[in-house]
């Protein structure tokens, strides 16, 4: 096929004389142990799952980029998220020795305005191009993570007293304005965010993850009218969770760059509707994707800056959440004495919720099985860091093993089943337990295939990797390695969720 299909179309002429290797892409490439025929087929199947179906990389175009080609979007934005995943670490466009495509403000970068009239504008305009743009078929490719100073620093101004939707969002000029909006239909829009929730702890985060950006859309426009300061506050309320949601939907299947930006989004629509624990439960999902990310600092940062905001409205339940991973901050950091106080700190908090009467409906998801799951993570991270610690993994075990058992009898949180099913297994692992371990995943590959869940995909083949290459000569371990092969290949096309 002619280059136009490679996704590169070919340099203009001051860079054909300018050409010269590329040494930070053939630094990442050489590190990576990838061929040029695996990173080809790493590029293409990346492609397709954002839609860009009119990428076809073959091994004479990837020697081009080593050779100082500049690909056009979006396969700068693949390779960089690629060798992100790959390295446990934020590999942005430039450390490749690429260029990034221009951005403009508003659909770029984190570092936003924090008033109500702009988030709302900001949440309208992305959740449009959102949906748009994964229609046609470049979902994403515009976006860049931040890491570091670049995404902490705007973050803590999520502190900084001013105007929210408690005192109307701008809204109070224009009380005297009836809203269309009726009270039974703000109602309905509250309970289809718990729906939404519902589903996405079921399915995954694939099925559904469109609606959720197009009711966000709606939200945004109501948003738009004038509305009573009260009524304000409450579609301030819905819009950060529905784009939490949104965020976190698209962080379960590997839109990394989307997901920080709707998180972002939602940490300002939190403060817009006054709501500091909802901020901090945003903040602590931020924290997720910054340790799946190989950044443990930054999510501890963010865990912090949620503790610090909500020390005195939180309810023990979201306490315990935010010291849990707290924990899983200090393991990925490998500070062993630090991991065990907030353990015992969202252990201690967890006993002071009582029938979580007063828990707002975001946070009913944290409940005796995610805690432990939680905990046990904590210390099978810990074991990973300090060398596969037995001491470490034996800690881990009982935790994990309640979480499975608990999970076992919910049927509403079956990708938290399949997620500590994979765990568990991981534990066995550490403890030279293969049998053990393929019993546990061939469960998790079972649910695999009920979820849409890329999360839950990638950890499961990335387990029985591991164990193929530490126990090939196991029939079990064979016998799972043939199936996860047949039922749950690498994705030659994205499934339809975005």
């Amino acid at each position: 096929m002619g280059g136009n299909v490679s996704g590169t179309g070919g340099a203009d002429k001051a860079d054909k004389a300018e050409k010269r290797p590329n040494d930070q892409l053939n630094s990442w490439f050489l590190r990576s142990g990838w061929s040029k025929g695996e990173l080809a087929r790493q590029v293409n199947r990346r492609a397709r799952q954002l839609g860009a179906h009119h990428i076809s990389t073959d091994t004479s175009r990837v020697r081009r980029w080593l050779d100082g080609e500049q690909p056009r979007e979006p396969i700068p934005k693949i390779l960089s998220e690629l060798f992100s995943e790959r390295f446990g670490c934020v590999v942005g466009v430039e450390d490749i020795g690429l260029r990034a495509a221009h951005q403009s403000p508003s659909v770029s970068g984190v570092d936003l305005p924090w008033a109500g009239p702009q988030t709302v504008e900001l949440l309208s305009e992305f959740s449009r191009s959102d949906l748009m743009l994964a229609r046609r078929g470049f979902l994403g490719t515009s976006l860049a993570l931040s890491a570091g100073p670049a995404l902490i620093e705007p973050m803590q101004r999520w502190l900084v007293p001013g105007t929210t939707g408690r005192e109307g969002g701008g809204a109070d000029r224009d009380r005297v304005r009836r809203s269309r909006l009726s009270a039974p239909e703000l109602e309905l829009l509250e309970s289809t965010t718990v729906m939404f929730r519902q589903w996405d702890a079921q399915c995954g985060g694939g099925l559904r993850r469109k609606a959720v950006v197009g009711q966000l859309h709606e939200v945004t426009d109501l948003l738009q009218e004038p509305q009573p300061a009260d009524t304000a506050q409450r579609l301030f309320t819905v819009a950060a969770e529905l784009a939490q949601l949104a965020g976190w939907m698209s962080y379960d299947i590997g839109l990394h760059p989307t997901a920080q930006k709707y998180f972002v989004l939602a940490l300002h629509a939190a403060k817009e509707a006054g709501d500091r624990p909802l901020g901090s439960y945003i903040l602590s999902s931020m924290s997720r994707q910054m340790i799946h990310l190989g950044r443990p600092d930054d999510a501890l940062e963010l865990i912090h800056l949620g503790q610090y905001g909500s020390r005195e409205t939180a309810t023990p339940r979201t306490q315990a959440m935010l010291y849990a991973m707290e924990g899983r901050a200090y393991a990925n950091m490998g500070q062993p004495a630090k991991v065990k106080r907030a353990v015992s700190m969202a252990e201690d908090c967890f006993s002071d919720c009582g029938g979580g009467d007063g828990d707002p409906d975001w946070i009913r998801f944290f409940s005796e099985a995610e805690l432990n799951a939680e905990n046990a993570h904590s210390y099978r991270d810990l074991a990973y860091v300090a060398g596969r610690s037995p001491t470490y993994a034996s800690l881990a075990r009982p935790k994990m093993e309640r979480a499975v058992e608990l999970f076992a009898q919910d049927s509403e949180h079956q990708r938290s089943y399949a997620l500590n099913l994979i765990g568990m297994a991981t534990v066995h692992l550490m403890e030279r337990e293969p049998e053990e371990s393929t019993v546990l995943a061939g469960k998790a590959l079972r649910i695999a295939k009920q979820v849409r869940s890329e999360r839950v995909n990638n950890r499961l083949r990335k387990t029985v990797d591991n164990a193929a290459r530490e126990f090939g000569d196991v029939a079990e371990v064979v016998e799972l390695t043939d199936q996860l092969a047949v039922h749950l290949p690498e994705p030659a096309e994205a499934a339809q969720a975005v």
